[in-house]
């Protein structure tokens, strides 16, 4: 029981858990606006933001030579980041929370297997910033880039959200975080 603990620790989930705190507290006492989700996409970015900086460990060079498989622990621990953003950040309807949470954490994980662990959150960042630019339309590329914003029965979302998790896990997962 002692690994699951130390695990924790080296993927900074104390700071992160900390940094999820002020989030959490604006998603309960603040008044959001069901027809708009806005406020909850910002604060589930905000989590998937906090969690990217444990996609990664102090020194990577250890984690590639342990003589631990890392693979499933890679994929657990974004799927256990999606169930956390999700669950401490219940802004809206659950469908949005679950969609969303999936597809920005998946967007963190792949900013760390493409970029590192420092840069993980710009790929959520810049996911939430191109949904909020790009003004709404009904064609299919728009309804793509502006997935976090669409209702919870919107099939673009839900496939594009999808996909992003799936690839992100995948290739944190197999690769790992990239080297600086």
């Amino acid at each position: 029981m002692r690994w699951p603990i130390l695990y924790a620790r080296s993927r900074r989930l104390p700071a992160a858990l900390a940094a999820l705190a002020p989030p959490a507290a604006l998603a309960r006492l603040g008044d959001a606006d069901p027809a708009s989700p806005r406020l909850s996409t910002l604060l589930l970015a905000a989590g998937a933001m906090a969690l990217s900086a444990g996609f990664g460990g102090p020194d990577l060079a250890l984690d590639r030579t342990a003589a631990l498989r890392w693979a499933p622990r890679r994929a657990a621990h974004v799927l256990l980041a999606i169930v956390l953003v999700a669950a401490v950040l219940p802004p809206g309807p659950l469908a949005v929370t679950v969609r969303d949470s999936a597809g920005l954490t998946g967007l963190a994980a792949l900013g760390a297997a493409c970029c590192g662990r420092p840069y993980a959150w710009l790929f959520p960042f810049t996911g939430l910033a191109a949904s909020f630019v790009v003004p709404p339309a009904p064609d299919l590329a728009t309804r793509i880039l502006t997935w976090p914003l669409l209702p919870p029965d919107a099939t673009p979302a839900t496939v594009t959200a999808l996909t992003l998790a799936a690839t992100g896990t995948a290739a944190y997962a197999l690769a790992g975080p990239r080297r600086r």
